[in-house]
């Protein structure tokens, strides 16, 4: 069995003016031991040997994007996971994109560590499509999409969390017209044949699309956030039929070491 997990960590584990969480990241990812692991908003792990003291904590192998604009992306492996290939997406992502290939037992498995623009729906929207055509280039048919899309579903009514937004967050989750959710960059990347792993684990047995939401934790801050399902895990048709179970990380240190909940698949594969 492979798991892979997906997290956004807020500001590298570290507050301004505030706590340093690394430790709890670091306990809450050893006990969860992930084979695969997609980070977002690696701030400050792009220097000195911050990412690399983490990596060998947690027992995993680095491989970071940088960011132009925003915060670093990374995906880390497990050996004996071994990457075929490393590389950042070479688009002008807010954040950044970092793609990863590896062996598996079936094939080789391209990840894509992504976080999307926080501010517009619109340069999300052309994110996706960035994230989607650099799976597609990937060889074979495994492909995962892993990250924080800071994009609301499809699937769930939306109207009352939006609500509750402060009127500078409420803005980010809506249309011009100010009235329609945006749901656009999720739509996108499921209409490129993509598959919503929570989903194809739970609404199919009676579960709701709100049984996912990721942000905000209880104690982690998130006062942008009001029960939101932002972190995903997308995989191809394929991949998606070696799906075994997916669920949102809760409780324990989980609720103080981001304002984001992890996203664990366990997956019916095993390292070449």
């Amino acid at each position: 069995m492979l798991r892979a997990m997906t997290w956004n960590i807020r500001t590298g584990g570290r507050d301004r003016g505030g706590a340093d969480r690394r430790d709890l990241l670091v306990r809450v990812v050893a006990a969860e031991r992930p084979d695969l692991l997609a980070l977002q908003e690696l701030r400050g792990f792009d220097s000195g040997a911050v990412l690399v003291d983490f990596a060998r904590q947690v027992g995993m192998r680095p491989h970071l994007a940088r960011s132009c604009f925003g915060q670093p992306v990374a995906v880390l492996l497990r050996p004996p996971l071994r990457a075929l290939a490393a590389t950042r997406v070479r688009r002008p992502f807010h954040h950044a994109a970092q793609r990863v290939t590896v062996a598996t037992s079936a094939g080789p498995l391209t990840v894509l560590s992504v976080h999307l623009d926080p501010y517009s729906g619109l340069r999300r929207r052309v994110e996706a499509g960035w994230a989607a055509a650099a799976l597609r280039r990937a060889p074979g048919k495994l492909g995962l999409l892993a990250g924080d899309l800071n994009t609301l579903d499809p699937l769930a009514d939306h109207s009352e969390r939006i609500a509750r937004l402060p009127a500078a967050y409420r803005r980010r989750h809506l249309r011009r017209d100010g009235r329609t959710v945006e749901t656009r960059a999720v739509a996108r990347l499921l209409a490129a044949g993509l598959v919503d792993l929570y989903a194809a684990a739970h609404l199919p047995n009676g579960g709701t699309a709100d049984a996912g939401l990721t942000a905000p934790t209880r104690h982690g801050g998130g006062a942008e956030f009001s029960g939101m399902r932002l972190d995903y895990l997308l995989g191809t048709a394929a991949l998606a039929g070696r799906l075994r179970d997916c669920r949102v990380l809760r409780g324990g240190e989980s609720e103080y070491a981001s304002d984001h909940y992890p996203v664990v698949a366990d997956l019916d594969l095993h390292p070449a």
